[in-house]
């Protein structure tokens, strides 16, 4: 059942593809996704509230449906004859299609942000969207194909949503293999469920990611609590639907499809926030406002503005580290962070790295470190780190584990949970060995704080190269493509 589900799903999401590529304005994964996720969200609202007209029904209650009648999904999008086939006479295509989403069903759902109770709900939610994405399939044709193929999707039982969860994951993925910037929405499922399990949220905890991408540190802690805690009672899953995760996104296109991905791992309205979480002044933080567990992979190597930077104790154009204090700031105390981060922050010698640094080791304990090598975040130059810390005490010991795989990663060859299930299985008790050590707080130089990895078990130096060594080593390799090219012309001539 499950397989054969799964086949015609996938079926349908790649008819999708096959009809968005034939458009001017679609031209990488990002633009399918995008449009794949407003057109899914209306389908899903659409059986949400199918489901729920029903069950009032049942109990003789009444219900009101969120969108009027001429916006629902089986008035405009799929409108249907008595015997549940699409009724084409009724059914809009081409110019009308094109002119009904456009000036009618666009602007009507924005307005729902404005005529929305608050911004946890969905009515909110459904305004934000539709604020922000924009329909981009011109042929009013070529969007009926799509809109028909989204119809045979269903949203009505767990195995359907499980299912399409799963190819909308994959969706994330190869829309961050696709390059440009969606690489920022997607860090590998193995690092995050290894990150989850250390972190170890528990029922009644608010969970947080203040960079939240496509949600997947939100989706995968659903996840673990789900599978944890079988047993659950209708008070804890109403918690955990309601008052467990939190997340805020800046860009647009990641933001919807964040909600888009909760709601298909089973969370029917994320509390996803559609802010610059850098521009919330520290200082304003209060008690309300902090959370039992952070789990993130903010951005890193972008530049924040002067003004934003006010906002923080330490000042740094860096979003990477801004985005580390307002995780240490809005961790409760005791509250425990999984948070990636480049692995030049271990070492960097200038003032704001060595303040943060010190920051971090003095008001938490970063009890352990994961080195994670090349290749584990696909099209991304840079290594990078994991920092485990608790809120509310200095830290004593820091436990490293240098992460090898034994193979070099890359598209065709990524991460896998079996890659990191020996640091998973070491780190609950700090233990050494090859690859994992522990150093002293104490032995720290205490006027650079550095905490570089250097496995003292003969395990790879990490060599930081010198910004003259990085620029030689480009025109090394600029010399080299010209020679390569050159040869190339010779031998077309």
């Amino acid at each position: 059942m499950a397989e054969d589900l799964g086949r015609t799903f996938e079926q349908a999401f790649k008819n999708i593809d096959d009809v968005l590529w034939k458009e001017a304005g679609c031209t990488t994964e990002l633009d399918y996704t995008e449009q794949a996720s407003w057109l899914l969200f209306l389908k899903y609202l659409d059986d949400l509230e199918r489901e729920k007209a029903t069950e009032a029904a049942l109990d003789g209650k009444s219900y009101f449906f969120i969108l009027e009648e001429p916006y629902r999904w089986d008035a405009w999008a799929a409108p249907k004859t008595a015997d549940g086939t699409l009724d084409h006479n009724e059914a809009m295509t081409g110019e009308d299609l094109i002119e009904f989403v456009e000036r009618r069903l666009f602007p009507y759902l924005h307005g729902f942000k404005q005529r929305a109770s608050g911004p946890n709900t969905i009515e909110y939610k459904i305004g934000e969207i539709f604020g922000e994405i924009k329909n981009k399939v011109r042929s009013g044709y070529n969007l009926r194909e799509v809109i028909d193929h989204i119809d045979e999707l269903r949203f009505s039982s767990q195995l359907e949503k499980h299912e399409l969860s799963h190819l909308y994951e994959a969706k994330i993925k190869n829309m961050g293999n696709a390059g440009r910037n969606g690489g920022e929405y997607y860090t590998p499922r193995p690092l995050i469920r290894a990150m989850v399990e250390v972190v170890n949220p528990r029922l009644n905890e608010r969970i947080y990611d203040g960079a939240c991408g496509s949600a997947g540190f939100l989706c995968e802690a659903f996840v673990y609590l789900q599978a944890r805690n079988p047993e659950r009672t209708t008070a804890q899953d109403r918690t955990l639907q309601e008052q467990t995760f939190y997340g805020k996104e800046k860009k647009s296109l990641a933001y919807v499809i964040a909600i888009m991905n909760m709601i298909l791992h089973g969370i029917e309205t994320p509390n996803i926030v559609h802010t610059n979480t850098l521009a919330e002044n520290l200082a304003d933080v209060q008690d309300r406002d902090r959370f039992d567990v952070i789990l993130a992979n903010p951005p890193f190597g972008g530049k924040e503005r002067k003004e934003v930077q006010q906002n923080f104790p330490i000042r740094t154009g860096e979003t990477a580290f801004l985005f580390l204090q307002h995780f240490i700031k809005t961790l409760k105390a005791g509250g425990r962070a999984g948070v990636v981060i480049k692995n030049t922050f271990l070492s960097n010698t200038d003032n704001a790295s060595v303040s943060l640094r010190k920051r971090l080791l003095e008001s938490c304990n970063l009890h352990s470190v994961l080195d994670c090598p090349g290749g584990t975040f696909q099209g991304a130059g840079v290594k990078t780190v994991v920092l485990f810390f608790e809120k509310g005490a200095p830290t004593r010991t820091v436990w490293y584990y240098q992460l090898d795989p034994g193979r070099n990663l890359g598209k065709t060859n990524p991460l896998n949970d079996a890659d990191l299930a020996e640091f998973v299985a070491l780190q609950k008790t700090f233990a050494d060995s090859p690859k994992s050590w522990s150093l002293d707080a104490a032995g720290i130089d205490q006027s650079t704080f550095d905490l570089s990895v250097k496995n003292p078990n003969g395990g790879e130096a990490v060599a930081h190269l010198s910004p003259q060594a990085i620029m030689d080593e480009i025109a090394a390799l600029d010399a080299e493509s010209a020679e390569v090219l050159a040869n190339i012309r010779a031998l077309l001539s």
